[in-house]
Order: structure tokens, then sequence, then C-alpha cells
């Protein structure tokens, strides 16, 4: 699979479809690139997707000197993958964590961008448990310690799912993401490795206003990771915005959406 190479640092894309427009493409937490092959057969014919890994997914590695992954990196990283194949305007599509990439971008080159897909993002309201293991101290160390000696963690989900205190599809979530050492010390680098990738989201907003941005954004009814309350807000305060509610949970929404796009193109009703 091709990469981008900075200094020591590889950025893995896989290319899918052949449309005329170029859309730039993020997945979730534990995916890879290949989880936008769905969206082939519903965008393949418009756009050229170009899905990335994400750093500590797939092929993709961000060097120690390179952590933790700063903006302007990732700014100049995407400016040489444009450059390598001459685009000057491209579309934006991020899935969960994804999103973080995406708006990303959305703040540093927000006049190259001609479209953003927003699916469940995260960056929008910070998660506490997506960024506790950024914070100084015995807290980061902790979760450092819970990569080799997990009882304590599982332990505690085991708790808080007997007093139901936290939805059973997050419980799910955190054994199946947390099961393995390599998907802990996954989890540990993602968090320490993209610690710096928060927005000021008054400031997005208005950059997108400003550059008359269309965006879609698409959230599960049952998600409980990246919940519509969460986010949808942040819908109401664009010029050009658009919430679509799909009647299902956070794990299967991209395969959802894509499905969705797919009717929606062989209906005619897909602009573009």
């Amino acid at each position: 699979m091709p990469f981008i190479l900075k200094d020591r640092s590889k950025f893995h894309y896989r290319v899918i479809g052949q449309g005329d427009k170029a859309l730039l493409a993020f997945h979730g937490y534990g995916q890879s690139s290949a989880y936008y092959q769905s969206m082939e057969r519903a965008l393949g014919n418009d756009y050229t997707i170009y899905a990335f890994d994400l750093f500590f997914h797939g092929g993709s590695t961000l060097h120690k000197n390179d952590l933790p992954l700063t903006k302007p990196y990732l700014k100049e990283f995407i400016e040489h993958f444009l450059e390598k194949f001459n685009l000057e305007q491209f579309s934006l599509m991020g899935f969960s964590m994804g999103g973080k990439f995406a708006l990303t971008l959305v703040e540093t080159m927000p006049e190259r961008i001609e479209e953003l897909f927003l699916i469940a993002p995260d960056g929008i309201k910070t998660s506490f448990w997506y960024n506790i293991a950024t914070y100084p101290g015995w807290l980061q160390q902790l979760f450092k310690r819970t990569v080799v000696k997990p009882e304590f963690f599982f332990g505690l989900l085991r708790m808080l799912d007997k007093y139901n205190m936290v939805h059973k599809s997050l419980i799910r979530f955190a054994h199946y993401q947390m099961d393995s050492t390599s998907k802990r010390l996954r989890v540990y680098r993602s968090w320490i490795g993209f610690r710096e990738l928060n927005f000021d989201i008054r400031h997005i907003v208005g950059l997108l206003n400003k550059y008359k941005v269309p965006v879609t954004m698409f959230l599960g009814e049952y998600d409980q990771i990246i919940t519509p309350k969460r986010v949808g807000v942040f819908v109401k305060a664009l010029d050009q915005g658009e919430l679509v509610l799909l009647k299902t949970g956070h794990s299967n929404l991209l395969s959802d959406v894509a499905e969705l796009l797919h009717r929606k193109r062989v209906s005619g009703k897909l602009n573009n």
C-alpha cells in the first residue's frame, strides 16, 4: 500500500474509486483505511477516495521523535500528499477519531476544502475518557501500567457493569479495544500521540462559514460513544449544515452511512 514518508514517520493510504473529485478520508479508532471500501459503490463514481491509516493503525507509524502529533506536522504531511497528486481542492470525511484529523485540516487549510462529511466525529466536544491519558502525573502512569497489567481496569469495568453505571455498549467497546496487550498499547499511544489535536469549535464554525463549506453530519441514534446530544449543536451553528440521524450505534455507523449514500445515488438524489 502506498505511503507518504516524512522524516522517519509513514502515513499509509489506499485509493478507492475513480471519480473526478478528491475525497480525503480518515477512519475511526481501532480500524484502518480498509473500512472505507464500503464507500466505493456509494461514492466511487463521483469521488476518488484517498483513505488514510491513522497513525498507530494499519501501516502508518509515527516515530518517537515526531511525538506528539502536532497540527502543523499533520498539515505538512497532507500538503506533501496534495502536491504528489497535484490536488488544489478536496473534500473531507472523518469517522469517530478520524474526525480530529478532518478538523485539523479545516483549521489549517480551510480555503482548500470543498465539502466536509463528519460521521460521529470526535473532537467537537472533548470526551474525558478519550483524553484522560494526556493528563500529567499519576493518571498517565496508571494508564501506562494498564497496558501490561490490565487487572485493575477490567475489575473497574465489572463493577461499572454490575451497578449499571455505564451503558453496556460502552462496556463492550472498552472490552474489545483492551482485550490484548497490542490493543492496549495502541490505546495508550493514540491517547498520548493525538493529545494536541484539540479545537476551538467556535473558530472551526467560523472558518466553515467564512469559506462556505457545506457540512453533512451523520450520527447514530443509539450511539453511546459520540452521542447526538453532544455534537448535534455544532450543525445548528453552521450556515450550510445538515444533520442526518440513522437508527444505529457507533460501530456500524460508517458502513450504514455508505449504504445510505449508495441508496441515494441509485435513486438519483445524491448531488453531483
